[in-house]
Order: structure tokens, then sequence, then C-alpha cells
């Protein structure tokens, strides 16, 4: 495995390894968690990527599953110990614990679909309208934790603008995110103002979803699909909530979203007609 592969990455694959080596000794999570003596949660949560998984927790799932290959036990102890390694936005996971795993995600992603109803995405945010959105989304949040949710996002853009290998960005955003006054129209007009900046770049897309498109299949509300580089990676459905975060892996998920996504970008605007409509928003903005 290539060592510069980052940890969640590394966990995600880690954790289909074991799944595998379950399935082939046909047994449940609940029958792994009883032998272990641990809950089934936990088993789940190893498998899926989203715990950090020990070198002992590899042996003694390994135990279980009676694995003869040494070479492999000590193979999948050895990526137990690199998915323990800490990407840039482990310094900031006490801000939001579970979206750090969906930055790691992003991070490694070769291509992001996004459709978002209610804001710019956050990849297409200025830090003007990155800082209103964040106090107005957490009005209690003291000032020094909102700078530094503001720095996280702005670092997470360099993903957008890396001159090697970018992130493959596909933005549908309904037009309500636009006509959401956030900030004041002088924050408006310059977030409007990038948005057209952004959407020139040659690995970016950006779609408008006019009103008068009426009832489309983004209704149900925001999600993202993240492709991997690795075909050994499968592609991930996020669906952001309030208090905990949801990923959806099983192909036949995927490949609902992702039907719901081309239906969204043959409804949406064209990328050309979507500069012109937000070049007539922005002279609303416009402040004299």
């Amino acid at each position: 495995m290539a060592a510069n592969v980052n940890p969640t990455v590394r966990r995600r694959r880690l954790g289909q390894e074991l799944r595998r080596l379950r399935e082939e000794r046909q047994m449940t999570a609940e029958e792994v968690a009883e032998r272990l003596l641990v809950s089934q949660s936990k088993i789940s949560r190893l498998e899926n990527g989203r715990r950090s998984i020990s070198p002992r927790d590899v042996r003694d799932l390994c135990g279980v599953y009676d694995v003869k290959d040494r070479k492999l036990v000590e193979s999948l102890m050895q990526m137990a110990k690199e998915s323990r390694q800490q990407g840039w936005w482990h310094a900031f996971a006490e801000l939001s614990p579970t979206y750090s795993v969906y930055i790691g995600l992003e991070t490694e992603a070769a291509s992001l679909r996004i459709y978002e109803p209610q804001v710019v995405p956050g990849l297409l945010q200025t830090e003007d309208y990155a800082r209103a959105v964040i106090r107005g989304a957490l009005p209690e949040i003291a000032e020094e934790d909102a700078d530094r949710r503001v720095q996280v996002r702005m670092r997470r853009q360099q993903r957008v603008h890396e001159t090697r290998n970018p992130l493959r960005l596909w933005a549908v955003v309904d037009e309500a995110a636009l006509r959401r006054m956030v900030g004041g129209a002088a924050v408006m007009s310059a977030q409007l103002k990038h948005l057209v900046e952004v959407s020139r770049l040659p690995h970016v897309t950006l779609q408008v979803m006019p009103f008068s498109c009426g009832a489309h299949p983004g209704l149900n509300g925001q999600y993202a699909i993240l492709e991997f580089p690795d075909s050994a990676d499968s592609s991930v459905i996020y669906l952001e909530g309030v208090t905990s975060d949801l990923y959806l892996e099983k192909a036949n998920d995927v490949q609902h979203y992702s039907v719901m996504y081309e239906h969204l970008r043959a409804e949406a605007h064209s990328p050309e007609q979507t500069r012109d409509f937000i070049a007539e928003m922005i002279k609303e903005y416009t402040v004299a």
C-alpha cells in the first residue's frame, strides 16, 4: 500500500479487509462480538472505518477468523499502526469529531459531486461568507472556535486549487442558497463573484438549480458523492447531520444517489447559463 495514503482512507481499507475475512468465515458481527466480549457496534465501527483500529484489535480478529497466513496478519497489523497516524485535520478534531472523518475522505477523494440547497458549498465559500455562515448556524460559538472553523474550511479548499491532481468538483447549488442574504450585500456580492471565478477552473463545474424547475430529486436535502483514485476504495455518499453524520457505501445506495444526481445535473442550468444567472444576481447585491 502506498505510504502517502491518508490515515482515514487507510483505516477504511483495513476495515473492508476485516469485513471480508469475517464474511469468508460466514460469521455475523454479533457472533464475533460475543467471541471477543465486545459490543456488536464496535465490530461494525471497526469494519466501516469510523473507529481507530489498534494492532491488538487486528490480532484478536484474525485469531477469531483463524487466519493462518502470518504475513497477512503482520501486514494488517502494520496497516492498523499506520491508520492511527494523524492528518492535518486532527488538530481541529475537538471542534467536530465526526466531521474529521469526512475531511479525511475529502482530502483523498479524486472527485466530489455535491448538491447544496441552503448555502454555498464549503469548498467554494469566501472567508467572509464562511465566517458569517458559521456564526449564523452556531450562534453560541466562541469567536476563537469560529475562527478555527473558518481556518479548517479555507484549508480544505487547497484541494480545489492544487496545480497537480486537483479535486474534480461538480456542484449543483439551489437558487435559494444564492438568494439567502449571508453576511450582508457586500459579502454576498464578493461571494458570487468568487463563484463565477472558480467555476471557470477546468476541473470545477457549477450549476444552479433555479426555482423555476419546481420539484426535483434534491428536495430531500444536501448530499455529497465522493469517489477515490484507487479502484479498491468504493464510493461514499455523505449526508451531513446536526449532531452526527451518515456515510453510505453499499452499491445500491451509491447507485441511487448517483442516478438522482444525474437528474439534478440535467434539470439545472448549464454551466454557461449558471454564470450568466449569477452575473445578474451580482447586480442585485452590488453596493453603491
